[in-house]
């Protein structure tokens, strides 16, 4: 059974010594969804929020979070980061903003708090520039997608998904008359 890498034996946070392990190219991949009153969602489309460009700013914010984690969250090394990128889709049939943040670095240790970090940070800069509107925005569905590089290699959620029956772990229900591998069922013989 794997251990927690960030407690010691005696059950106490640390923090994991890296300097051991080699650097290599290390990328992740988040996404997270804001979603807006029909009222905020076209101010925000139209650019007509009092506070400005709500994608833009939103996009900014995210990227100074990336390059924050490490002072907010308190375990988190400090690295370089090669690349940020974040951006902010506006999915008018829920109207949602999807955010994904994408985050590359050459170091001992990887970047998927970095990522994440970018994409709620993203997120709450939407709430704020919101607000005014709209009280009831709901922030969610913050996850990592993929990452890759370092010593456990590759990953990424829809090869979670096929392993687990869903992105979540859990087994989706069927839709009747079909079956497992989501062809036709086979009547059953009598």
């Amino acid at each position: 059974m794997p251990r927690l890498s960030h407690v010691d034996a005696k059950g106490r946070a640390r923090m994991v010594d890296v300097g051991t392990k080699p650097e290599t190219r290390r990328v992740a991949v988040a996404e997270g969804r804001v979603t807006l009153s029909g009222e905020a969602f076209r101010l925000v489309r139209r650019h007509e929020m009092a506070k400005g460009d709500v994608l833009a700013v939103a996009k900014l914010a995210g990227i100074q979070g990336a390059k924050e984690t490490s002072r907010l969250v308190p375990l988190c090394h400090p690295i370089p980061l090669d690349v940020i990128h974040v951006e902010l889709r506006l999915e008018p049939r829920t109207r949602t903003v999807r955010i994904e943040g994408e985050v590359a670095t050459r170091a001992a240790t990887g970047v998927e708090m970095e990522a994440m970090t970018a994409v709620s940070v993203a997120a709450l800069t939407v709430y704020d520039m919101c607000k005014a509107v709209d009280r009831g925005i709901t922030i969610g569905d913050v996850r990592l997608l993929a990452k890759s590089g370092g010593r456990s290699g590759p990953w990424r959620r829809d090869a979670q998904a096929a392993l687990s029956g869903t992105a979540s772990g859990t087994r989706k229900a069927r839709p009747r008359g079909t079956a497992r591998d989501g062809g036709p069922k086979r009547p059953r013989r009598a």
